[in-house]
């Protein structure tokens, strides 16, 4: 194959070669991957994609978290072991993975020799270092099945508003946190019985003594300022000291020397980040001591939610100072998934796996749709299905595939698949060339929006130039085969120059380009000299049109599992669950409420102020939501409310009801919303 370049464009200097350990928050073990898991590992995916494209050597490893009180007990009540369950969620998460196109290089497990080995050493070196204590401390105990219950497996009334059925450190209902001890007739969430307290000697990591440390690392960068600001918050008072043990029964590590007691999986999890690297340094020959030494050279960045900062910047490391081992580069959190403008919703079929996605949607797709709205800070991400559609279908296919579909015919016919020698118009080529620098800047600073922003409109300047001089009209004309021919490289080259760039966000899309190009798309600096004289393949459609057909097929699948496991989960808990009268339910009042005000209460971390129409009355309630809704996004939307709740007098005024939420396996709240047409004031039977 000739490969000849008549046009000189500059060439980029290259920086030096960076050696980059990259990984993404452990997903638990214990269900699918859904799209909010999967925005967070497509960031992590194109910035790994991008770093290597620019010639660095970068490794992504993670693992799955399957440590924990919550898989012991969901692997009992499905009849198997925890070792079983985490090898079955293990190959069916790494399936979603694959087809979704990430480029890891290892996805190991946190319950591995790997992972022990590195925890033990860790510890030893934390308590060597003076770091660890003891002491005795009273915690619930289940007398029936014979353990210590975790916070979230207590339930009783809350201690300062008297909401039943609240969760064992904070009410959903008015946003206080307490003691467990403090719950009012507090129960066993696993049995129903009450339980009582027992005392139990545990290990607590003093984090106390890396205050200095901890907050000069906090400032040096590694952050993003509005982390680094609100770990400042935490530096205001003392630091708590981190207890990291669990009683057996536990699904996790022993901890050497201690019988019956288990580290908390918190503390084994982001070491899985080391094991599952040292497992690829074991299978590359690279030099993992090397790697982690404090004053390395080599990077390791951490990608991961807003929702676990203080456990990946204060814990973390702390745990690695005092393992002489070394801190991360940086870690960059992000905003949560919300689709159609509100959080996942499971009734409305908005809480989407990363399989029932893969079913009915190209997955490129909604990697592009993410990287066009992804920034660089902690805001939110949309995923407005009808935006998504329409932003997807004008972008990739309208504009960035139809340059390639209008060029690659006309350069089968008149050059049978070879290129011209020259660009008819290399100044306009210099432009893309000349945008290439900030286009990579974007990429490395995460701000993909922009990144996109800039292609796209370079993509704009492309298809104008083809409509300009419109070779369809020129090639109808005897004698002006060579200047379509032209014309048609010179968009070939502007569509392999956007596609480079693109190859970190859509890699399967761009597989097919670099065959079609006949070259590979994988060297970001590629672009800086243009592909003339050159044989490329006859044109195969890249990416087809997002039909509402296809996104509607996945709400109703979404729904539908929904159903399924719903009525699962009836058969297998309605023999242990407790039961109600008719009389007893009919007494309550529910009824349809429009959200007219929500606002901020200050001094509350977890309430909202809400102003509710009942259709010719208002109330007052106080809402444990603050933090996973804004206030502006309420406004004028319908609930349900339980109306004839007695009023109760609390720390921030009266609340006059409570509104009806459901919540994930995280704890997160999702309002009920009655269908469109309620009205304020209607009954809800």
């Amino acid at each position: 194959m000739r490969h000849h370049q008549s046009n000189h464009f500059p060439l980029t200097i290259m920086t030096a070669k960076r050696r980059i350990l990259v990984t993404a928050a452990l997903p638990y073990a214990n269900g699918s991957i859904h799209l909010g898991h999967m925005l967070e590992y497509i960031q992590t995916d194109i910035w790994a994609r991008f770093q290597r494209a620019r010639g660095h050597e970068v490794w992504f490893a993670w693992a799955d978290d399957a440590h924990g009180t919550p898989i012991m007990l969901h692997a009992e009540k499905h009849g198997m072991s925890p070792e079983a369950l985490i090898e079955q969620m293990n190959a069916e998460h790494q399936r979603d993975f694959d087809d979704f196109g990430l480029s890891h290089d290892h996805f190991s497990s946190t319950h591995t020799e790997t992972n022990r080995a590195l925890v033990e050493r860790i510890w030893s070196r934390l308590k060597d270092s003076g770091a660890v204590s003891t002491r005795t401390i009273e915690q619930f105990f289940d007398p029936e099945r014979k353990m210590f219950l975790p916070d979230r497996f207590i339930r009783g009334h809350c201690p300062r508003c008297g909401a039943e059925d609240q969760h064992g450190d904070s009410c959903e209902v008015c946003g206080a946190t307490y003691d467990p001890t403090e719950l009012v007739e507090p129960r066993s969430a696993l049995s129903g019985a009450t339980p009582v307290m027992k005392k139990t000697e545990h290990y607590f990591i003093t984090l106390e003594r890396f205050r200095d440390s901890l907050k000069s690392w906090v400032r040096s960068g590694a952050l993003q300022d509005e982390v680094a600001n609100k770990l400042e918050e935490w530096f205001g008072e003392r630091l708590r000291d981190w207890d990291v043990t669990r009683d057996e029964p536990y699904f996790g590590f022993a901890i050497p020397d201690a019988p019956g007691k288990y580290f908390y999986v918190w503390l084994d999890a982001p070491v899985g980040y080391l094991a599952s690297f040292k497992e690829i340094c074991k299978r590359e020959g690279l030099d993992f001591e090397e790697w982690l030494k404090p004053d390395s050279p080599t990077e390791m960045h951490h990608f991961i939610g807003k929702d676990i900062i203080y456990f990946h910047c204060l814990f973390w490391p702390a745990m690695l100072e005092g393992a002489r081992l070394r801190r991360p580069t940086a870690v960059h959190a992000h905003g949560f998934l919300t689709v159609n403008g509100a959080k996942m919703s499971k009734s409305r079929g908005t809480f989407i796996k990363a399989r029932t996605w893969l079913d009915h949607v190209h997955p490129d797709t909604l990697r592009y749709y993410f990287a066009a709205k992804l920034g660089s800070g902690l805001a939110d991400i949309d995923l407005n299905l009808d935006d998504f559609r329409a932003r997807v279908n004008a972008d990739l296919v309208g504009k960035l595939v139809n340059i390639a579909s209008r060029s690659a015919g006309f350069i089968h016919k008149f050059g049978q698949g070879r290129l011209a020698a020259e660009l008819p118009d290399p100044a306009l080529y210099q432009r893309f060339v000349d945008a290439h620098e900030s286009i990579a800047a974007e990429f490395e600073q995460r701000n993909y929006h922009q990144a996109i922003r800039r292609i796209m409109a370079l993509a704009d300047e492309a298809n104008r130039y083809i409509d300009e001089h419109k070779p369809w009209v020129l090639a109808k004309e005897e004698g002006r085969e060579a200047e379509v021919l032209a014309i048609c490289t010179q968009g070939i080259n502007m569509f392999r120059a956007m596609m480079t760039w693109l190859a970190p966000v859509i890699p399967q899309t761009a597989s097919a380009a670099g065959e079609f190009l006949n070259t590979s798309l994988d060297d970001f600096d590629s672009i800086t000299q243009p592909l003339l004289d050159h044989d490329i393949e006859r044109f195969k459609p890249l990416l087809k049109r997002v039909e509402p057909e296809q996104t509607e097929r996945v709400i109703e699948a979404s729904r539908e599992s929904l159903e399924q496991q719903d009525t699962a989960t009836v058969k297998e808990e309605s023999e242990d669950s407790p039961t109600i009268e008719f009389g007893d339910f009919a007494k309550v009042d529910l009824q349809v409420a429009r959200i007219v005000t929500a606002e901020h209460i200050e001094g509350a971390d977890k309430l909202l102020r809400l102003t509710l129409d009942l259709g010719g009355s208002t109330r007052q309630v106080m809402a444990g939501i603050r933090g996973h809704y804004e206030p502006s996004e309420l406004e004028g939307r319908l609930t349900v409310v339980v109306a004839n709740l007695a009023p109760r007098k609390m720390r921030f005024g009266v609340s006059e009801g409570m509104v009806l939420a459901a919540s994930d396996a995280d704890g997160r709240p999702f309002l009920l919303s009655p269908d469109s047409g309620a009205q304020p004031g209607m009954k809800v039977s």
